[in-house]
């Protein structure tokens, strides 16, 4: 059977390859493709990988069909609303990110509390002068994972609306990159949103980041920081 194979962030750069078509033997499960893939990409040895089939996170002993799509998640740096009461917004965009128009996109006359989490390019980070960043998506995926990150908040918070939105390509220093808007009753309940929704959407949501700095550049992911060919300091 065929399936299609994507790589992403320094794992597409390392391994010289954006997507493939893996031939596997009929019954094969995520197992057998990454073995396979480990014997033909050295750039993949050591790697602490998820995998994604069909845009869904699945474990090794999940069975591949023909047509699959599966997709290789290095550690990341995404509707419909939960129910009737909350309403959602989830994007991922290469636009820049209008901050006024999310904190209006959960606006509610039954809201006591709205909270915003604004993140944006730092011009230093671990002693290194940054110059921009640049964020890439697994972009089919991104937004569902939104909406499931948005649906566990609203089943731990009577939240009414929620919205997340983060940027991809290149963002210079002092632009925003990544915003979370959540309005509720009281603002007890909204801080409490917010914050779980960013730190969710930083482990969980397939984005990368890749650092540019003066004299080199890195992809950061997890505790794990991958030079980029060509441009190590």
């Amino acid at each position: 059977m065929t399936i299609r194979v994507l790589f992403f962030a320094h794992l597409r750069e390392r391994c010289g390859v954006r997507e493939i078509v893996l031939e596997l033997p009929a019954g094969a499960r995520v197992e057998e493709a990454r073995t396979e893939l480990r014997h033909r990409y050295e750039g993949l040895a050591g790697e602490p990988l998820r995998v994604a089939v069909n845009q869904v996170y699945v474990d090794n002993t999940h069975p591949l069909r023909e047509n699959d799509e599966l997709a290789l998640i290095p550690p990341v740096s995404g509707g419909a609303p939960a129910d009737e009461r909350t309403r959602a917004v989830y994007r991922v965009t290469d636009e820049a990110i209008d901050t006024a128009a999310l904190l209006s996109a959960v606006a509610d006359p039954r809201a006591g509390a709205s909270v915003l989490f604004v993140g944006s390019t730092r011009q230093q980070n671990e002693g290194r002068v940054v110059e921009r960043l640049e964020y890439e998506a697994y972009r089919e995926m991104a937004g569902a994972e939104m909406a499931a990150i948005g649906d566990d908040i609203a089943r731990r918070w009577p939240i009414i609306a929620v919205a997340m939105v983060h940027r991809l390509g290149v963002v210079a220093v002092g632009e925003v990159s990544v915003a979370v808007a959540v309005s509720a009753p009281h603002r007890a309940e909204a801080f409490a949103a917010c914050r779980y929704g960013i730190d969710t959407l930083k482990a969980r949501v397939p984005i990368w980041k890749k650092e540019h700095y003066q004299g080199g550049a890195v992809w950061i992911g997890g505790c794990h920081e991958h030079a980029a060919p060509g441009e190590q300091g």
